[in-house]
């Protein structure tokens, strides 16, 4: 290819996938762009990063500063929701070349009479885009520099900075390269800071025995408020299948009165666009929804993409199933769990438009007749990576502040790409790391890789899928420790509510992570009035995140040397530095852990520093690059915050 250009522009960053998807950010975060950028010879390059929002018709453009070896670095500020577009464009700066030249040869007593005359036709070239005042200083510059007895005069201006600040304003642009072009999608502030409360609408009522309803959940939601939770997550509340029903504990054989798992979807009630007789209407559920908004909540929905032996899909579209040839429909199977209750859509179905209109249907009517703008997505990794592309794009088109959480447990390249075609968080492997090297090796693969830049973690202690080892049968330590170390390791948390705050967490059998008379089966009876000192510190542990700026984001964390591998510390700040944080976590369930904490090198400067405990109200001060800790088990960290 023939290209009349000398810039080479390498690694630009950042970039996923050479471009193929868009890097993450939310409205007014930066975007920090490094690039190398250099040119044969010893000419001088000037390079710019260009953005605009997808809405817009100009670009902007953000001039590039020098760092070693021909690297350059610029950040910009992205404003509004939606898709930006960024690339880099360099070019040899004849001008600025000039004046640098024309420079070294005044300091070596050099006569630059025809290097001035040189210099005057590039200020003409500038002057036409200069503003009135510039236009005054220019016009005497190239008097200077056309005049032999302005020569001293002439001088004093080639070197000045004066000059060198209107050539690098107007830019004289000559065989300039550019970059491919990049791109990032930008969210609403809650896909990078959100607070998650589990619980099934059934168990809501106060009254033993009896199916909780809507209505029921209305009156828990200042209680969840007040806790500083402001996502509310039910799992599916459509009608549930009535063939092969599970009963407790996964039977497969349901009694009369059993109530089924809610991902059983579908019945001779309705399906998808349906809700659950017993739970209550659709307009049940609006009146919800709106009185959730107006405590500052909003309610997440459950998008699970599967089907009940008795789903109407099943009888209307049996093409979207994939039939044997005695004339059934294999169940879903997760080996070594079986999910009897649930048939699998068949998305290699010779009508997958079709099929795939009408998912996307299910996900706008609720979207359009609830107001919802949250969906929590079962399994997504067990349908199409290209189909959740699609159908994220189709509503994020429509609906821009619809955000999605990917439930999947599974292979970390598999989870990586669906945050790639559009997943806003996803859950984690945090639920199973539990010592001080493996917290801090996930949390800085997380933040210090190429996973930065599109994988919004969401830290879950628990869910009702999994009832992980080191809860079952938990004290109350352990309890208080994973829910700080996911509240202030990420910016998004949640927990499956009440079997956490009470503690519920007796395993169905040795060696399974799965709780014995589990709610997925049955509804329970909860003492929603029951305070205890996890619900108390899980409030104050909310409160403090809702104040402190450092904890409402994931990326900006260095972990502080400790000598004492029972004892966790790192370090938080925001983008501004504005607001900074310690952490320091004893993660020992049962015992007192004293160690010695390092601060990191960035704070050394500032001794001695004043720091508050956000948690009980007690100020210290650290005078040293060591200092010193004690945590009982009773209460297991330390929240400091930084006071300048």
């Amino acid at each position: 290819m023939q290209k009349q250009t000398r810039i080479v522009i390498e690694d630009v960053l950042p970039q996923l996938d050479g471009g193929i998807n868009p890097i993450k950010r939310i409205v007014n975060q930066k975007v920090n762009v490094t690039a190398a950028v250099f040119s044969d010879g010893h000419d001088i390059v000037e390079c710019c990063v260009k953005f605009k929002h997808e809405g817009d018709e100009k670009w902007q453009e953000v001039r590039m500063a020098p760092k070693e070896n021909d690297e350059w670095f610029a950040d910009f500020k992205v404003g509004k929701q939606g898709f930006y577009t960024y690339f880099i464009e360099g070019w040899v700066d004849y001008a600025l070349n000039w004046q640098h030249g024309t420079e070294r040869k005044i300091r070596d007593n050099q006569h630059v009479n025809s290097e001035l005359l040189e210099g005057a036709e590039y200020l003409k070239s500038v002057i036409i885009f200069a503003d009135d005042s510039e236009k005054e200083y220019l016009e005497k510059v190239v008097a200077y520099f056309t005049n032999e007895f302005d020569y001293d005069k002439a001088i004093q201006e080639v070197t000045s900075s004066h000059l060198q600040h209107v050539f690098k304003k107007y830019p004289i642009r000559l065989l300039e390269n550019k970059s491919s072009e990049l791109k990032v999608y930008v969210d609403r502030k809650k896909a990078l800071f959100s607070t998650w409360y589990e619980f099934f609408p059934r168990s809501a009522s106060a009254e033993e025995g009896k199916h909780g309803t809507f209505k029921d959940c209305e009156r828990l939601l200042p209680r969840v408020a007040s806790m500083g939770f402001d996502t509310l997550y039910f799992p599916p509340i459509h009608p549930i299948g009535e063939v092969n029903r599970k009963g407790k504990n996964n039977d497969t054989n349901a009694k009369s009165g059993d109530v089924g798992s809610p991902w059983g979807i579908g019945s001779q009630y309705g399906g998808h666009k349906s809700t659950h007789p017993e739970l209550g209407s659709i307009d049940d559920f609006k009146s919800l929804v709106q009185k959730a908004k107006d405590l500052g909540i909003e309610v997440a929905m459950d998008y699970a993409l599967q089907a009940a032996p008795d789903h109407p899909y099943v009888k209307k579209f049996p093409q979207w199933f994939k039939w044997r040839p005695d004339g059934t429909v294999q169940y879903a199977e997760n080996p070594p769990k079986k999910y009897q209750d649930i048939l699998p859509i068949y998305f290699e179905s010779g009508d997958w438009k079709n099929l795939w209109k009408e998912l996307l249907d299910v996900a706008l009517f609720w979207i359009e007749e609830c107001d919802i703008k949250i969906y929590r997505v079962d399994n997504p990794h067990t349908k199409p990576f290209f189909f959740w592309g699609w159908l994220i794009g189709e509503i994020k088109k429509k609906h821009p502040d619809v955000l999605f959480l990917a439930e999947a447990f599974t292979r970390p390249k598999i989870m990586n790409e669906l945050a790639k075609q559009g997943f806003t968080q996803s859950y984690t492997y945090f639920t199973w790391r539990n010592s001080k090297k493996e917290l801090t090796e996930y949390v800085e693969e997380l933040t210090q890789t190429e996973q930065k830049e599109f994988y919004r973690p969401n830290f879950w202690p628990n869910t009702p899928d999994i009832n992980p080892f080191a809860l079952q049968n938990g004290n109350e330590s352990i309890h208080l420790q994973k829910y700080f170390l996911a509240a202030t390791l990420s910016s998004s948390v949640g927990i499956y509510g009440p079997v956490f705050e009470y503690r519920v967490s007796a395993p169905m059998a040795p060696g399974k992570e799965e709780y014995l008379d589990s709610e997925k089966y049955e509804y329970y009876k909860w003492d929603w009035e029951k305070q205890n000192k996890i619900t108390t510190l899980i409030t104050r542990i909310n409160t403090v995140r809702n104040e402190q700026s450092s904890l409402q984001q994931t990326n900006n964390i260095i972990f502080c040397d400790t000598n004492n591998d029972q004892v966790l510390s790192f370090y938080k700040f925001d983008d501004e530095k504005q607001n900074e944080t310690i952490m320091v976590v004893n993660l020992d369930a049962f015992n007192t852990s004293r160690a010695m904490v390092k601060l990191p090198n960035n704070l050394l400067g500032n001794l001695p520093i004043k720091i508050s405990d956000l948690i009980t109200g007690n100020n210290y001060v650290w005078n040293k690059e060591w200092n010193f800790v004690e945590l009982s088990s009773e209460l297991p960290f330390h929240l400091f915050k930084i006071q300048r």
